[in-house]
């Protein structure tokens, strides 16, 4: 049995346990929260994720390290890789964790970015304003996630106020700023490269956000095949580049054709859910099977998938469940605003059956304002 410690202890974790079980691994999560809701499907260890007394207990107990978190601080990663197997590798976590490393490889590899500037004063803000025009958006370069540490700025006006949201409520923490990019669609690529260097991709998802935070995707997204080709590419190249093991997703926008590389995250990701039920072998197994170093499963699709976060709440469970073809992901959260609690996966065999069971949700639930984009793209 394979003893496998999660550095965070949130709902990838507990995704992560779950696809875990028929693999016959055993899981210790560590995260900061006793409470974490991991927990409630393997074990958990309370700790700061700098403490080094909790790490070194942590790593006894475990044959290899991952993560669910992007934000577990890379060097206690690169701290417990002196002791047993971190996958992906620190180097990987923090080139995720810092917007202009992360954007700076890219730009090496030959994959588009928005444009970017280093901001480190107001006038540093300033400057990239004028270099870059409006409008932008200033983000904190590290620890920003579903939509916090943004501001848009639209007008000079905005100047000031985003440096003191910013940079003076974050402790004068370095930001970035970066244009605006009037995207088409938002698109990402969830992939899985192993220990050998196996690679395998999913198909190609297109996602909607609201206020920041994911809040449907479809797959496959409708996209012409030299543009999935390409995103592969890219998603292969920094792969490659970081010597990954385990699933990563690299988020794009579509502009005129083009591809430009917003982020990427160095875990399984929330666009990557419809996998469960979606695909052949879900993210999850993949990403462990990649850290185990055993051989990748199947990334095809079973038909077409749109997942549906729950934010904040969740909605009626049985009205849900009466949409045939729904799959009901319930991460045993208490309820509290922008936070999220659940998901539901719809499964069909075609995009026009899925167009009809969008529907069905929207109806049932009340969301039709959150499916209806979806459903016109289903339906051409």
């Amino acid at each position: 049995m394979t003893r496998i410690g999660v550095l965070g202890g949130g709902q990838l974790a507990r995704m992560l346990a779950l696809a875990g079980a028929p693999l016959g691994a055993k899981f210790l999560m560590l995260d900061t929260d006793a409470g974490a809701c991991g927990g409630q499907v393997a074990a958990l260890m309370q700790a700061d994720y700098r403490d080094l007394d909790a790490l070194g207990r942590f790593a006894a107990e475990v044959d290899l390290v991952t993560f669910d978190f992007e934000n577990v601080p890379a060097d206690s990663a690169a701290w417990l890789a002196e002791r047993v197997p971190v996958f992906p590798s620190p180097r990987a976590l923090a080139v995720a964790q810092d917007r202009i490393a992360e954007k700076t490889l890219f730009r090496q590899l030959g994959i588009g970015t928005p444009a970017f500037a280093a901001v480190d004063s107001l006038s540093d803000l300033h400057a990239a304003v004028a270099a870059i025009g409006l409008p932008s958006i200033l983000k904190t370069r590290r620890l920003g996630y579903d939509g916090k540490g943004q501001f848009r700025l639209r007008q000079p006006q905005d100047i000031e106020a985003a440096w003191s949201a910013l940079a003076q409520s974050h402790d004068h923490a370095s930001l970035v700023l970066e244009a605006f990019v009037p995207f088409e669609r938002e698109l990402s690529v969830v992939a899985v490269r192993g220990r050998s260097g196996e690679f395998r991709s999913y198909p190609l998802t297109r996602n909607w956000h609201h206020e920041g935070i994911l809040s449907l995707s479809l797959a496959p997204a409708n996209v012409d095949e030299p543009l999935v080709a390409r995103a592969l590419q890219h998603a292969r190249s920094v792969a490659d580049e970081l010597g990954y093991v385990g699933v990563f997703a690299l988020e794009l926008f579509e502009l005129g054709g083009e591809l430009l590389a917003n982020e990427m995250a160095p875990r399984v990701h929330n666009s990557g859910h419809w996998t469960i039920e979606g695909a052949v072998s879900s993210q999850f197994e993949n990403h462990l099977r990649a850290v185990m170093g055993l051989p990748l499963g199947d990334t095809a699709s079973r038909g077409c998938s749109a997942m549906l976060n729950w934010i904040g709440d969740l909605p009626d469970c049985a009205a849900a469940l009466s949409v045939p073809g729904l799959h009901w992901h319930d991460y045993g959260k208490s309820a509290r605003p922008g936070r999220k609690v659940g998901h539901a996966t719809v499964r069909a065999d075609s995009a026009l059956q899925l167009a009809d069971a969008l529907q069905a949700v929207g109806g049932a639930l009340g969301r039709q304002a959150q499916v209806e984009t979806a459903i016109q793209t289903l339906r051409g």
